[in-house]
């Protein structure tokens, strides 16, 4: 790094003054998030910002006044972190934070609804049901061809999802990701696996997952050692050029904002399919922005930095993506 970029660097670091990094809560993704949080954490304090690190499962709302910082990263992942709660909370205490606004939050958080808004915007995701009953597990076998994914309306990290090939198999993956709430069915593409980063106005190249694994489970993306990432992705140009016009449509649909993760499929015919849109991707040394921000030329200290500067800007709306 040059002399003015590191420069440049340490001037963001001084501007942001101290910073929470928010991580670990009560969700079913605490775990994940307090790796999460202490590897921003690190890299904050590399980059040379006042941080601290804060577990709100061992601090209330009032320790962030009491430690007079003056801005958050949010690394909360799943409900209450991921779904606008804690930034709601945050702007009525005047504490900015890294991330989308509440409303895109809460819509991108629900993806059954964040599926509705992207297939009436026109963008390709894979057809679903609700199951709020037996009766609808009974209902999709009767008019919905399997195999499906069962997923919980309202958890990330595949927590929960269990892919569905015989009949047989449908209640108890509905009981399964019935313990987390509401329940969808999700049509099974049979393809390949890629995910997109952004920053702001930037899409990181695009990253292609592969495992042994049925799927890209839980294990596969955070304790497996197995998976294989390419990243940039081996795909021609034009194709990668596609997928990143239908990711940039869907953050603009969806009104995320300052960074993210969107996911999808490419099927046999390299017909794109967006799956769903993280907005607290995870950031731990198997996670996904990382690696994207690496191949982008940002390490860790430098990626968290670029995150963080848009708390800076004193515009809470959010970002348009062109």
């Amino acid at each position: 790094m040059s002399w003015e970029l590191k420069k440049a660097a340490a001037d963001t670091a001084a501007r942001c003054g101290r910073v929470a990094v928010l991580m670990g809560g009560d969700s079913a993704e605490r775990e994940v998030s307090l790796k999460s949080g202490n590897a921003v954490y690190q890299a904050l304090l590399e980059a040379g910002v006042d941080a601290v690190a804060v577990d709100l499962q061992a601090h209330a709302f009032h320790q962030l006044v009491e430690l007079e910082v003056d801005r958050v990263f949010n690394v909360l992942h799943g409900r209450g972190g991921e779904d606008g709660t804690i930034r709601a909370v945050l702007e009525f205490l005047g504490i900015p934070s890294t991330g989308s606004s509440v409303g895109a939050l809460a819509l991108t958080m629900d993806k059954v609804l964040t599926k509705k808004v992207i297939r009436c915007s026109g963008i390709p995701t894979p057809d679903f049901v609700e199951l709020d009953s037996e009766a609808d597990c009974e209902r999709l076998l009767a008019g919905f061809e399997l195999p499906v994914f069962v997923k919980p309306v309202l958890e990330g990290s595949s927590i929960g999802m269990t892919p569905v090939h015989e009949a047989a198999d449908l209640l108890p993956a509905w009981t399964k990701a019935r313990r987390y709430g509401a329940v969808f069915a999700e049509k099974f593409i049979e393809g390949s696996e890629y995910t997109a980063s952004f920053i702001g106005d930037d899409i990181l190249p695009l990253i292609k997952l592969e495992t042994p694994r049925e799927f890209y489970d839980y294990e596969a993306k955070y304790l497996a050692d197995d998976t294989i990432y390419t990243c940039p992705s081996g795909l021609a140009d034009d194709k990668v050029a596609e997928i990143n016009e239908l990711v940039r449509q869907t953050i603009r649909v969806t009104r995320v904002s300052d960074w993210g993760r969107v996911d999808l499929m490419l099927d046999a015919e390299q017909q794109p399919w967006i799956i769903e849109v993280n907005t607290v991707p995870g950031m731990t040394d198997h996670s996904l922005v990382p690696m994207a921000g690496r191949a982008a030329g940002l390490e860790m200290p430098d990626l968290v930095l670029k995150i963080l500067e848009a708390t800076l800007s004193g515009d809470d709306t959010d970002v348009q993506v062109s």
